[in-house]
């Protein structure tokens, strides 16, 4: 028989800390004005001193378990996608697994930057469709407050902290609800956003340290151009292989970079703006947890009805790029 793949539960968690556009200014040299006009971003959560990204994860998959009326004891997979791990080894995953008790659970964590979302949606649904698994419990979680250069006025008022979670089931192949996807990467790119020192290729040492050359770094025009396009095309492409009409779409979730962007991405794909859902003016950029806090938010708004399609595109640091569309 043939297996489907259907979302069971979301669920998401933001730090209880918020630091406004105003804070920045007394921090770094930044307006109010200068981020607002250029990202759409007025606040984000950042995360407490104690609070490792598995922290973070484990509240979101906890809120996703309920609202699947599951239990940890019956969660079978467990991904997490992060570009903040909370150590280099061993993975994630395994640290949410001993937070929430899931102890039948396989574990394993991804790193495809700000895309991790869009990756996991496609690694599990894979899964599930081999009959090996009945379900998974999906996570995008960062601590990015951890990684960025506070001096840097180009870098640091455009993350958060936060984590989203989706729960995944087999069902039924009439049941199916994960539609089409596009994924893609070129690593001719890998020096536009990434992080200088602290792998194997340039390991820490207290001169690079000293240089913050373990923070996030970013050269903005070339991310722009290449997010717009490469998110454009694999959303186009993703609904030719499903042959939906982009007028068919209910919501476009996209990863939240900045207002620019997703609404190049917008008009490229050909979606009108009350069809794209945004909430980067209350989080910033939370990378891998993005898509799943968005559309967190909008189920648990009552604002995703039974047969409407949803739209996910994600773009980052690989490059990296992805698009899945899902039926609710």
């Amino acid at each position: 028989m043939d297996i489907g793949v259907k979302i069971a539960g979301t669920g998401s968690y933001l730090p209880e800390r918020i630091l406004t556009n105003f804070d920045l200014e007394k921090m770094v040299d930044t307006t109010d004005e200068w981020i607002r006009s250029r990202t759409g971003i007025l606040e984000r959560h950042v995360a407490a001193p104690e609070q490792a990204t598995s922290d973070l994860g484990a509240e979101a998959a906890l809120r996703a378990l309920d609202a699947a009326g599951m239990s940890p004891a019956d969660v079978q997979l467990i991904i997490v996608a992060t570009i903040t791990p909370d150590k280099i080894f061993p993975n994630t995953a395994c640290f949410v697994q001993k937070r929430i008790g899931a102890l039948r659970a396989v574990c394993f964590s991804i790193e495809a930057a700000c895309s991790g979302f869009t990756y996991m949606m496609e690694i599990a649904s894979s899964l599930l469709r081999t009959g090996a698994y009945q379900n998974a419990l999906i996570i995008g979680a960062e601590k990015l407050s951890c990684m960025l250069n506070w001096t840097d006025r180009t870098t640091c008022v455009l993350f958060g902290d936060g984590a989203g979670a989706v729960v995944l089931k087999a069902c039924q192949a009439e049941e199916n609800s994960y539609i089409a996807s596009t994924l893609g990467s070129d690593g001719r790119y890998t020096e536009i956003l990434h992080t200088p020192a602290g792998g194997t290729r340039t390991p820490v040492t207290h001169e690079n340290l000293d240089a913050h050359l373990n923070t996030l770094t970013m050269s903005g025009p070339e991310v722009f151009k290449l997010a717009v396009n490469k998110m454009g095309s694999a959303a186009k492409e993703t609904l030719r292989k499903a042959r939906i009409g982009v007028d068919q779409v209910r919501w476009l979730i996209p990863h939240q970079a900045n207002t620019r962007i997703i609404g190049s991405i917008a008009k490229r794909v050909g979606i009108d703006d009350d069809h794209v859902y945004m909430n980067l003016d209350k989080y910033g950029n939370t990378s891998a947890a993005s898509i799943p806090i968005a559309l967190d938010e909008l189920v648990r708004g009552g604002l995703v009805s039974h047969g409407d399609y949803l739209l996910f595109v994600a773009f980052g640091g690989g490059l990296t790029w992805g698009a899945n569309l899902v039926r609710w």
